[in-house]
């Protein structure tokens, strides 16, 4: 795990040395889509696993949340804290954010999970769950079998690809990513296709999104 999570932090400051704001300043759909949900619960503090430089942490800062990031990168750490100001950003290991006191109303987790094999699936999962007051909420994205890209690379497990030595990505079948989340209440599922504009050019990613509440 400890090399995995090397290697993660390698392949991430690299990419954002080169690419820097890799996905441009507007946040994802699904973090409005968050946004929208968390308006109508009594939520004020937000955590975002993988927050990146900060342009979906940003989208909940302006709105008067209370948001706390936490970054493997420091090229992406930097960038945030110049980025979105209002936002307390933290360089660390997102597996490692269960040792830390503060309990949080809600987490917001976009496009992390799928990057783990499926037992560190399960952890950090746990993870995000022991950072949750009680019912608290989660809203989580990850890649869905819909992706242009599933099935390309080795399968190292089911559903689970390497395009590139040490580097899975899982895609989410709906059945999937309920039963992941068997120990919370589930309040919403679906699909968001979410555009992009950086590498290859535009495309558009169809995640799966979870809504739900510990």
């Amino acid at each position: 795990m400890s090399n995995y999570i090397s290697n993660m932090e390698d392949y991430w400051s690299n990419r954002f040395i080169k690419e820097d704001h890799i996905w441009g300043e507007k946040a994802s759909k699904t973090a409005f889509y968050a946004l929208n949900l968390f308006d109508k619960r009594n939520i004020k503090d937000i955590l975002v696993p993988g927050s990146g430089y900060g342009r979906n942490t940003k989208l909940f800062s302006s709105n008067n949340y209370n948001v706390v990031g936490i970054e493997i990168s420091k090229k992406a750490f930097d960038l945030a804290k110049e980025f979105d100001p209002n936002t307390t950003f933290y360089k660390g290991n997102i597996m490692d954010i269960s040792n830390k006191d503060k309990l949080y109303d809600a987490i917001y987790c976009f496009n992390v999970i799928h990057l783990f094999r499926e037992k560190n699936r399960e952890i950090f999962l746990e993870n995000c769950s022991n950072k949750l007051k009680d019912r608290g909420y989660i809203f989580l994205t990850a890649f869905s079998e819909k992706e242009k890209s599933f099935g390309k690379g080795k399968e190292v497990e089911k559903n689970t690809v390497e395009s590139k030595p040490g580097r899975p990505v899982h895609y989410y079948e709906e059945d999937d990513l309920v039963n992941q989340f068997k120990t919370f209440n589930i309040i919403e599922t679906g699909i968001i296709e979410d555009p992009e504009d950086h590498g290859e050019g535009p495309h558009t990613h169809i995640l799966r999104y979870i809504f739900a509440q510990k």
